[in-house]
């Protein structure tokens, strides 16, 4: 090794430059990496949740279809309720006569 060679030589110092920009690159890949993980699982878990939101609503329409099918059901049976009570009544106020 000559004295050019040494620690303080341009090739050493170019040498130490040249490896910290390597583990700064490798630095950098990894992060990447695991930011590219996360976003993959952010966006499983949007799309997931896209998913519940849609069965839900659908959920949701069938459910508000069948309140409005059993409330017109109950204003039927109140209607025949009202009929049938109008008739005992008519039918009792007739017997007492």
């Amino acid at each position: 090794m000559s004295e050019q060679d040494g620690p303080g030589s341009a090739y050493s110092i170019a040498l130490t430059r040249f490896l910290a920009a390597i583990d700064q690159l490798e630095r950098t890949v990894a992060a990447r990496i695991e930011n590219d993980i996360a976003n993959a699982d952010i966006e499983e878990e949007l799309a997931i949740m896209q998913d519940d939101r849609a069965r839900l609503a659908l959920d949701l329409d069938a459910a508000l279809t069948r309140a409005a099918a059993l409330e017109k059901t109950r204003d039927e049976v109140l209607r025949r309720l009202e009929t049938v009570g109008a008739g005992v009544a008519a039918a009792l106020g007739r017997r007492k006569d």
